[in-house]
């Protein structure tokens, strides 16, 4: 029993992120199979869109593997290749989005949502402590002649 679940153990431990690189992708150079690797781990798969182009296995992931890998090949940086991409598929294929643009309004949207709703809580909070009730009046005379009245009425 003990070894069975060593087993199951030690396969969980090897069943990692599968990676959809296929062989005929491999680039000849390490270092710049290594940098396809690093830039291919940002990019989001435009029709599995939870999985980096890495890990995807759609012909469209394929067609993005092999783009990034001719552009490091004829020798443009991680920037360039990346900018290559996002400017053939948008902003979206981008896990990381840049803070920059339309995106700004959403990088601090919830900045400013969090201070907003700081200050309406604290402001609530000073308005509730400086309500304190009022210690109860004595009733004059008259006051108490008359709730007498209507009381016996």
């Amino acid at each position: 029993m003990m070894r069975l679940l060593r087993l199951m153990f030690l396969a969980l431990l090897m069943a990692g992120p599968v990676q959809a690189v296929q062989p005929d992708e491999v680039l000849p150079d390490p270092a710049l199979e290594a940098r396809a690797r690093a830039i291919s781990q940002d990019l989001r798969c435009p029709v599995c869109q939870g999985e980096t182009i890495d890990e995807s296995n759609a012909p469209i992931s394929r067609d993005l593997r092999l783009a990034v890998r001719e552009r490091l090949v004829a020798g443009d940086s991680d920037a360039q290749v990346v900018d290559y991409i996002v400017k053939h598929f948008g902003e979206f294929v981008l896990f990381k989005p840049r803070a920059s643009g339309t995106n700004l309004i959403l990088w601090l949207a919830g900045p400013a949502l969090l201070l907003v709703a700081l200050g309406v809580a604290f402001t609530y909070l000073r308005r509730r402590q400086s309500m304190t009730e009022a210690a109860p009046v004595a009733l004059s005379a008259e006051e108490q002649a008359r709730l007498r009245d209507i009381l016996e009425k």
